[in-house]
């Protein structure tokens, strides 16, 4: 998400990196290409007109500092800005004072707003570790209110319904005297959506709303449609008066307009982003963070999040034990893999580390196409093989074997022991230096963060061309341990 738009600031920058000062003269051209890349990010042409008459405003205001370079200065500015256009502080959804928390989400046909709701479910019954329950009020359609069952039964949460009969407000009605008498902490009601707004949509989400007082009524919107995004939850909280709204199919939208238009456009925050196909990929929207992200400066909050999520799913303490005691074995290496696939896919993850966000999509998608390689690879060893990576490197009959059973060559069975010997290498260096630091951890044990671990697995894992004859190099001086291993996790 954003690449395009990142692209483009990135040439704004660019141009007066050089420069003493920012000035008069010399901000013209940054201007002109921040302006362009907001233009084909699909935002408004008078909010793009607004947004950088503040910037070229801001950036002429800002006192020269010694050591600080006209471009970070300007980065700093549009930074700002781009927070207050998105509206500046994170907005959590509203807490009743009495009974159960009532969300009313809406929206349009196709926009994702009944699989939002199922995230949103999920989001509340394991981040806020609320008992939730789902209303199915979308009587026009019947699928709708199948899908909804459905996820409630993936995500173990419980679905009222009353088929398509009945009348929605009566249905939100009951759901919520339901919820109330079995002591629910919070009700998603899933409304109706319509092609388009007319109407009687919005005579009935009224009525729906009147029928259970929520808390918060919430708009999905597909992040896709660009500035009509805004224009939607504009027209909607004409009629309806929104709390707020979700931006669903982040993850496929490169332009960013919808993002950076709902709040200034409609007067109303974006409070969840939909960031993927998985229940689990729904995340509270923080304009900081997001803007952090436009400017290529990653999100280490969100990651450091995200990686204390998965963490809960992996033996941190273990794992660093293993690491100090060089025992990082092929087991180890998948582990890995699959903790940092729980948090999204690889270019989600690894963008959201600064200094990560010039990795093209064309890039991220061979990384993650190798390592679906490298896990088929690993399947194909026998257990004494994962546990001890020296057998592969001692034996070539064993990288055949291997190489034939998952369907590769030789060549790259020997890149997935390149790759396992840069991330080995790469987290003996960090335990060395943690040790070294004199950090303190579990019985005298240095504390490496889950972030830290992450950065290891990712900075690890480039690809790496490793001949067949180097893996097969002997050992010398009686080492147990491979040379190949040796030389590569020393450097």
């Amino acid at each position: 998400m954003f690449d395009n738009l990142s692209r483009g600031l990135d040439k704004a920058w660019d141009m007066v990196r050089k420069d003493g000062k920012l000035t008069a003269d010399n901000i013209k051209g940054p201007m002109r290409e921040i302006r362009r890349a907001l233009l084909e990010a699909d935002v408004s042409l008078p909010l793009v007109r607004q947004f950088v008459k503040k910037v070229e405003e801001s950036a002429l205001g800002v006192k020269v500092v010694k050591g600080v370079r006209p471009d970070q200065q300007l980065v700093k500015v549009v930074n700002d800005e781009l927070v207050s256009l998105m509206g500046g502080e994170k907005q959590d959804l509203n807490e009743p004072r009495l009974g159960p928390q009532v969300i009313l989400l809406a929206g349009l046909q196709g926009v994702g707003k009944t699989t939002a709701a199922g995230k949103l479910a999920l989001h509340l019954q394991k981040k806020m570790k609320k008992k939730v329950l789902m209303v199915a009020t979308d009587v026009y359609r019947p699928a709708a209110i199948d899908q909804l069952v459905k996820l409630g039964s993936m995500i173990k949460v419980p679905v009222f319904e009353m088929g398509t009969d009945a009348d929605p407000a009566d249905i939100a009605a009951k759901g919520l005297e339901k919820a109330k008498k079995e002591k629910f902490d919070a009700v998603i009601v899933d409304t109706s959506g319509r092609l388009q707004i007319d109407s009687d949509m919005m005579t009935e989400l009224q009525q729906v709303k009147e029928a259970v007082s929520p808390t918060d009524v919430l708009l999905a919107v597909d992040a896709m449609t660009g500035q009509e995004a805004a224009g939607v939850v504009k027209a909607f909280n004409d009629s309806a008066e929104l709390t707020g709204a979700i931006l669903t199919k982040m993850d496929g939208d490169s332009r960013g307009g919808a993002a950076l238009s709902v709040k200034a456009i409609s007067g109303k925050p974006i409070k969840f982003v939909g960031t993927g196909e998985k229940l689990e990929a729904l995340e509270p929207f923080y304009p900081d963070r997001t803007a952090s992200r436009i400017l290529g400066m990653g999100d280490v909050l969100t990651l450091v999040e995200k990686a204390e999520e998965a963490a809960k799913q992996n033996d941190t303490e273990y794992m660093m034990k293993r690491l100090m005691q060089n025992k990082f074995d092929f087991n180890d290496f998948l582990n890995q893999y699959k903790m940092m696939n729980s948090m999204g896919t690889m270019g989600q993850v690894m963008k959201m580390i600064p200094g990560f966000n010039q990795i093209t999509d064309k890039q991220t998608a061979a990384a993650e196409k190798s390592m679906a390689r490298y896990e088929v690879m690993i399947s194909s060893m026998t257990k004494q093989e994962r546990a001890d990576p020296e057998l592969l490197a001692l034996n070539i009959s064993r990288r055949r074997r291997i190489a034939r059973g998952s369907g590769n060559k030789e060549k790259d069975v020997s890149e997935l022991m390149g790759v396992y010997t840069g991330m080995r290498g790469q987290f003996k260096r960090l335990a060395k230096m943690m040790q070294s630091g004199g950090m303190g951890g579990m019985q005298g044990m240095p504390k490496m963060t889950e972030q830290e671990m992450l950065q290891a697995t990712l900075e690890g894992a480039g690809p790496r061309k490793v001949s067949p004859g180097k893996v097969r190099r002997k050992r010398t001086g009686g080492s147990s341990r491979m040379r190949e291993l040796q030389e590569l996790a020393s450097r």
